[in-house]
């Protein structure tokens, strides 16, 4: 129970500052509550920014975003979709504003090129073809959930100990130095107690919380971001209104839906635990969201969603958008005077990895440790080598995009039966998710795999998953209660976006799983 340094928070950044801490030959262990990403790192649009959105307002922010993006897409290419981005002006935006971006994002390293707006409808027919200017970003794609389980499987492969459902009691602290936690084991019932020299504090909007239970603040400033998801692919590419950061104004391709976001709104730290989507924020989000793209008038949403943004500051804009969204590492140390204790906050998705280097650099310095950061050049597993396709099917095809040349890691020998026919997922990948991926419910698989996450949202398919997945666990009585706790987490996405077709298809769902919701 004696590590180097512990983690607090499997979230994105955490998870990389576990996996840049065990490259670096650190004795690792990371804790979290939940399942990784359950936060706010699964609560996204999606979007690896070029930095073009904060190029103008934020132009440190913005500059940090393009470096990691050039390293994203080397080191994690199998989560990562490279569909360029459009940010466009409307009639009603101020064109001048284009010339002032196109500049700024020059200035940060970003490449932005003008374009024509005959030559962008063209090649982007579902953009609202009213525009009357556009600009080329280097804009992508990347699945959150497949970067983090990539992440952490690194980090396991390196060394580290990354423990789920783990929840932290208390910390340990002896002579006026943090010497270590105790956590919860939420499946067991045990209580464990880790000792380490140094704990980082990675827990997200969750970590002022944590801080606070030995006495430190941390201004933190909960801005809620609510998204919608479409059933299919409305844009190529990315595309963002050409203005300051507003709502609605980014919409988002990802495998086969398109992300539609956010609006911006300060909650308080206690309802980040229970987030949920006003129909106030759809109507806007729809309003909003059809000046990017006519059609998704007439596109079906699948669900709503929110996530709070980990901003640090006391800022008192009702929105947050006024807030950099650069990253904050706080050595508590001397900032607090109490020695091993570390949090780490602030940034976004695109610069976690920068995050955790960060981190990871006063961990090593406070254990007095040499090693330097390797994870810019060291690929994540499924994008170190080329996909070995077992053979030319799509459930192949499709398990190859979700983990890249570990597919070859996977059975596909009598078990390329397909469970999931939306996302096309394979009793393989499942029971290869299962031993490889940290598996212990259909939420979890979900996010390893994305069964349930296609057009029918699981109606169809969930209780033959259930069914195998728990075979796969050997707790085949556990199948009911994994269909009960998908399905009401499920529900709580689609209640917002109960209207027309949508209604129809959720009530046909109350009607298959009725007693469970």
């Amino acid at each position: 129970m004696d590590f180097d340094v512990i983690i607090i928070g499997g979230g994105i950044t955490g998870v990389s500052t576990a996996r840049d801490c065990a490259l670096r030959g650190l004795k690792t262990v990371l804790v979290e509550r939940d399942d990784l990403t359950a936060g706010a790192t699964g609560r996204n649009h999606g979007l690896l920014h070029s930095g073009s959105r904060y190029a103008v307002t934020d132009r440190e922010s913005a500059a940090e975003c393009i470096r990691e993006n050039l390293i994203l897409k080397k080191i994690a290419s199998h989560c990562i979709e490279d569909t360029g981005g459009l940010s466009i002006t409307l009639p009603e935006d101020d064109l001048s504003y284009q010339s002032t971006f196109v500049e700024c994002c020059r200035a940060a390293g970003i490449d932005a090129r003008v374009l024509d707006p005959e030559e962008v409808k063209r090649k982007e027919p579902a953009v609202n073809p009213e525009l009357v200017g556009a600009v080329w970003v280097p804009d992508a794609s990347v699945d959150p959930f497949r970067l983090t389980t990539a992440t952490a499987l690194d980090a396991t492969l390196h060394g580290a100990v990354i423990l789920t459902y783990h929840e932290l009691v208390d910390f340990v602290i002896e002579s006026g130095r943090m010497v270590g936690v105790r956590v919860l084991d939420k499946r067991s019932g045990e209580t464990l107690t880790f000792n380490a020299p140094v704990t980082v504090n990675a827990a997200g909007i969750w970590g002022a919380s944590i801080a606070a239970r030995c006495g430190i603040q941390i201004s933190m400033y909960p801005a809620k971001g609510s998204l919608l998801i479409f059933g299919h692919r409305v844009c190529r590419m990315v595309v963002n209104r050409c203005r300051k950061p507003s709502n609605a104004d980014i919409l988002v391709p990802g495998d086969v839906v398109s992300v539609l976001g956010t609006t911006s709104s300060k909650v308080s730290l206690e309802e980040c635990d229970d987030i949920r989507v006003s129909a106030d924020e759809v109507d806007l989000l729809l309003k909003e969201g059809e000046r990017l793209s006519p059609k998704l008038s007439s596109t079906r949403v699948l669900r709503a969603y929110a996530g709070v943004r980990p901003l640090v500051a006391s800022d008192d804009d009702p929105t947050g958008r006024s807030i950099s969204r650069g990253i904050v590492l706080l050595d508590h140390e001397l900032r607090d005077g109490l020695p091993g204790f570390i949090t780490i906050s602030g940034g976004k998705l695109t610069t976690h990895r920068l995050m955790a280097e960060q981190a990871s650099d006063l961990v090593c310095s406070k254990l007095g440790v040499s090693a330097r950061c390797t994870t810019d050049k060291t690929p994540l597993p499924g994008s170190e080598q080329t996909v070995q396709m077992p053979d030319k099917s799509i459930s192949a095809r499709a398990a190859a995009t979700r983990h890249g040349s570990r597919i070859s890691k996977m059975d596909f020998a009598g078990k390329s039966e397909v469970i999931c026919q939306c996302e096309h997922v394979t009793r393989a990948e499942i029971e290869y998710a299962v031993q490889c991926l940290d598996v212990h419910n259909l939420i979890d698989l979900r996010r390893r795999t994305r069964i349930g996450m296609g057009t029918c949202q699981g109606t169809f398919c969930m209780s033959k998953v259930a069914t195998v997945l728990a075979e796969a666990l050997g707790t085949p009585w556990k199948a009911p209660e994994f269909v009960r706790e998908y399905v009401r987490e499920r529900w709580k996405g689609i209640v917002p976006v109960c209207w027309g077709e949508s209604l129809r298809e959720a009530e046909y769902m109350r009607k298959q799983y009725g007693n469970e919701i």
